[in-house]
């Protein structure tokens, strides 16, 4: 896991696994934004199984799954989301790419 600060209040990072969260927590992360859609690659953790870890690691996470170009929904739900995400908040996807641009929508 290799995490890219983008500021004090969010970073990306590339796919995490549930046996990593709690090293996220310990980090001090305090929510995780998930923006990769189940089943992209065989052997892809569900978001059900890093919901469930993090939910046990007293974490905050959201899965807004981006597929391509990131529409008005996703905008949207990030939008929305944000305020309520305790900080600082840890963003995923493949490679942390899409992560990123949901949290530019924001500037």
């Amino acid at each position: 896991m290799t995490i890219r600060k983008l500021d004090d209040q969010f970073s990306v990072t590339g796919q995490i696994t549930p046996q990593q969260v709690k090293a996220i927590a310990d980090a001090g992360y305090r929510a995780i934004v998930c923006a990769r859609p189940d089943n992209e690659e065989p052997g892809q953790p569900a978001f059900a199984e890093v919901e469930k870890a993090a939910q046990e690691a007293g974490l905050s996470i959201v899965h807004i799954p981006v597929s391509g170009p990131l529409g008005q929904g996703q905008v949207m739900r990030f939008a929305e989301a944000w305020p309520n995400l305790p900080k600082p908040v840890l963003g995923y996807c493949r490679s942390g790419a899409r992560a990123g641009s949901l949290y530019a929508t924001l500037g």
